[in-house]
């Protein structure tokens, strides 16, 4: 249904590095970039999230990546937290989501708050 999205940050380089470093886990990368205007993320040669630069983002945001699991969730957490990310929800289940909601939560660099979820059912 959607193609990419995007939102804007204060410094495009430093955002560049926390999002190359907290996607990695993901499978995701640096695509695209912009001059020093925009930056774009993806798999597969796809850019899918984009970050525009030199900007004061008036709003904090939510974004959720898609995990291929538990493990990858946990390790975008610890990934996005080593690179300058802030706690704002450990891995975990989220039953209030519905039962096999399983997700972490980081306030990227400007406050916009990323998550990486799956939704498997735990197997033990």
């Amino acid at each position: 249904m959607i193609d990419h999205t995007g939102f804007a940050v204060t410094d495009l380089a430093r955002s560049i590095e926390f999002y190359n470093k907290a996607l990695a886990p993901l499978g995701m990368g640096l695509i695209m970039k912009f001059q020093e205007i925009a930056a774009g993320f993806g798999e597969n040669g796809k850019p899918e999230f984009w970050i525009h630069g030199g900007h004061t983002p008036t709003d904090q945001i939510h974004i959720a990546f898609r995990a291929k699991g538990r493990a990858e969730v946990k390790a975008f957490y610890e990934a996005a937290l080593a690179a300058g990310g802030t706690d704002n929800g450990p891995p975990g289940e989220r039953p209030q989501y519905h039962e096999s909601y399983y997700g972490a939560f980081v306030k990227d660099l400007d406050g916009h708050n990323i998550e990486a979820v799956c939704h498997e059912a735990y197997l033990g």
